[in-house]
């Protein structure tokens, strides 16, 4: 209990409320308060989100810190919220990076910055209750939810073709989302009344009917991964997102769709998940190595991150669906790094974007020789989104290319590859960007990171260098909890 009411709600909705008192501030007359105001809410909804971690079980595999209470009793419908291993870790993350976003906008945003601040807290809220929600109608509730401020945030604050990139990527996730509605009222007319997520688990469910609730729910969770081919939607909002749309995007966002395949698709179709687990392993083998291709040919660098993105995102559905725990427990921990790593760096992105106004590589160079300080975080960053040992990304991406090893040796070759492509475009980005003589009289001008951003690089620093070289208070949380998926799937299979 949190200030006598029960932990999960005071995660979802402590950010909520202040994100209600920091739009009530009004209008920009008023930003000094609205951004103290936003940065207490978010650092205040990240400490309470603590003792989700201090007080976890990590012997069980059951629902743990559970709320029930009755919503729509015509329905069965209830407010029944838990965590296991698999989801405390997002909800963790998803917190960690609030404060950060609204320190990475403090002084940037300057128009519309307490609807600004507002939209990223009340959109921390709604994405713990994703999270968190162990009824089928509450979390399809706050999945459409979470749609409505990151349309808002891109469509207001983004770039030139900001209202097309926003149209993009509010369409392709709603139309998705339609067919896995459809599938849950099927649910739980099987289920005989209840739209529980662990009910529709136990459940028996005929071959060909597993099938069609796969495929459902493969085009709600695929687009928010996103997968190829309906990846098209995420270098566009991306591009034309602000910094803080971007970073959200990259290090949460695109961890819900991966985290509907382990709570809906995998336990709830565990014989479609194997039938169809080579489709799957196919489709992420593209993104790893396709995409992979793609990001090299970049000239924008949040276009060449955002690929990346849906590169490294190829490796987690590919873990998932080689069913073992290497490959499960390596993916989860990609996400995790992914989070960290992409997060870092679009906010370096963001910082040379703030200073000279242009995205493009070749508006730089030799940036080195005016912020050094920078210029190291970047290295460390784009170091890590290679895969370097000793960086949190090559602590999943290794477990993976184990797991994928046992199944198939050329899995493993043609995952392995992306370590090759990352550190090619990566590294090709870091290269021409950062070193060689100074380009132009736009790095000329340029002055190292103040205070407020070194503090943030910092911060992530620890953890993407934490992570890399001691991953168990990462790993041990999730262990039992994929364990008992991998055995309900066993069991499962006809």
């Amino acid at each position: 209990m949190i200030f006598g009411l029960p932990v999960i709600s005071v995660i979802i909705w402590l950010p909520i409320i202040f994100g209600v008192l920091v739009l009530a501030t009004g209008n920009d007359n008023n930003a000094p308060l609205a951004r103290m105001l936003a940065l207490i809410g978010s650092i205040l909804s990240f400490l309470v989100c603590l003792p989700l971690y201090t007080g976890f079980d990590i012997t069980t595999s059951a629902m743990q810190f559970e709320e029930v209470h009755n919503w729509i009793n015509r329905f069965n419908i209830h407010y029944h919220l838990g965590v296991d291993g698999i989801s405390v870790l997002f909800i963790l993350l998803n917190s960690f990076f609030t404060p950060i976003v609204v320190l990475a906008g403090w002084k940037v945003i300057e128009k519309r910055v307490a609807q600004y601040m507002a939209a990223f807290l009340i959109m921390s809220g709604i994405v713990n209750g994703v999270f968190a929600a162990l009824d089928s109608i509450l979390f399809y509730v706050f999945w459409e939810a979470m749609l409505i401020p990151m349309f808002i945030i891109i469509g207001v604050w983004g770039g030139p073709n900001r209202v097309y990139a926003a149209m993009k990527f509010f369409l392709y996730t709603l139309l998705g989302s339609l067919l896995m509605l459809v599938s849950l009222i099927y649910l739980y007319n099987l289920t005989g009344g209840s739209f529980s997520i662990l009910d529709f688990q136990q459940v028996a469910i005929p071959m060909q009917a597993q099938i069609l609730i796969f495929i459902a729910f493969f085009f709600a969770f695929a687009v928010k991964v996103p997968m190829f081919p309906v990846h098209t939607w995420l270098p566009d909002a991306h591009v034309e997102a602000p910094t803080g749309g971007s970073v959200v995007l990259a290090a949460i966002m695109l961890k819900v769709g991966a985290y509907g395949f382990l709570r809906f698709s995998m336990p709830i179709a565990p014989d479609a998940s194997h039938k169809l687990a080579g489709v799957m392993i196919a489709l992420s083998l593209i993104a790893v190595v396709y995409i992979g291709l793609v990001a090299l040919k970049q000239t924008d660098m949040k276009k060449l991150v955002a690929y990346s993105s849906i590169s490294h995102m190829g490796f987690v559905t590919l873990g998932f669906f080689i069913f073992n725990a290497y490959g499960i427990e390596g993916a989860l921990l990609q996400m995790v790094s992914h989070g960290f790593v992409a997060g870092a760096l679009f906010l370096c992105i963001g910082v040379l974007y703030d200073r000279v106004h242009s995205r493009e590589i070749s508006a730089y160079g030799g940036v080195a020789n005016k912020m050094p300080v920078f210029a190291a975080f970047f290295m460390l960053f784009a170091m890590a989104n290679s895969g370097l040992p000793g960086t949190s990304a090559f602590v999943g991406e290794f477990m993976v290319i184990m797991g994928a090893v046992k199944v198939n040796f050329w899995y493993a070759f043609a995952a392995a590859s992306t370590l090759i492509f990352g550190a090619a475009y990566t590294l090709w980005m870091y290269k021409r960007v950062i070193f060689g003589p100074v380009a132009n009289h736009h790095v000329a001008e340029l002055t190292d990171i103040n205070g407020r951003e070194k503090l943030i690089f910092a911060i992530l620093a620890i953890f993407v260098l934490g992570m890399g070289l001691y991953p168990l208070p990462f790993s041990e949380i999730l262990h039992v909890s994929v364990g008992d998926l991998l055995e309900h799937m066993t069991h499962s299979k006809l």
